[in-house]
Order: structure tokens, then C-alpha cells, then sequence
């Protein structure tokens, strides 16, 4: 995952939102990243989940309608 920076991205920004502190998860994301964490594995999972739904042709038209 490290050679698809857009997918690493939106990794970092739903762990960041899902494990917002140690009371979360006890490790920044490069650490859970690192290890291979199971919060770092739902967080790439629901990234990889989103860009399919987002590279939609269906949701791209409704998006730039909104836009």
C-alpha cells in the first residue's frame, strides 16, 4: 500500500477518525502500519471500500451535480 500514496492517505485520515487516541488504539498510524495492526487492517479495508464507491462512474455524476 505504500506505493498507492491516495489510498494511504485516506487509510491514515480513517484511522485517525475511527482511533483518535490512546484510548483507542494505543499506536499513531505509522507504528499500527508498521505492525500490521487490526485497527491499521479495518482501516485500509474501509479505504479500499470507499475508493471502489467513489470511482463509480454513478457517484462520480452525483458528486459533481452537488458540486
Amino acid at each position: 500500500m505504500r506505493h498507492d500514496m491516495q489510498l494511504r492517505a485516506a487509510a491514515r485520515a480513517i484511522y485517525d477518525e475511527c482511533y483518535p487516541s490512546e484510548e483507542w488504539s494505543a499506536l499513531p498510524f505509522e507504528d499500527a502500519e508498521r505492525f500490521g495492526t487490526v485497527h491499521y487492517r479495518q482501516a485500509v479495508g474501509a479505504a479500499q471500500r470507499a475508493k471502489a464507491v467513489l470511482s463509480t462512474d454513478e457517484v462520480q455524476l452525483l458528486l459533481a451535480a452537488v458540486l
